[in-house]
């Protein structure tokens, strides 16, 4: 039986490793519950390929 909840999987992703030159992502999977956050959520993470905390933001 299919879960029943407002909570969802969301997919955040570096805003600052898109404007330099160093290649892939940073992505972090988290959930969220929709009805409490419709908005999109934004924290603040640690970017491996950019060895420091940048702000990531949902994405579809």
């Amino acid at each position: 039986m299919a879960k029943k909840g407002n909570r969802v999987q969301v997919i955040l992703e570096c805003t600052e490793q898109k404007t330099t030159s160093v290649p892939g992502t940073s992505r972090y999977i988290t959930e969220k519950n929709k009805k409490n956050n419709p908005e999109r959520l934004e924290l603040k993470k640690y970017n491996a390929n950019l060895k420091k905390v940048t702000v990531h933001k949902e994405i579809k």
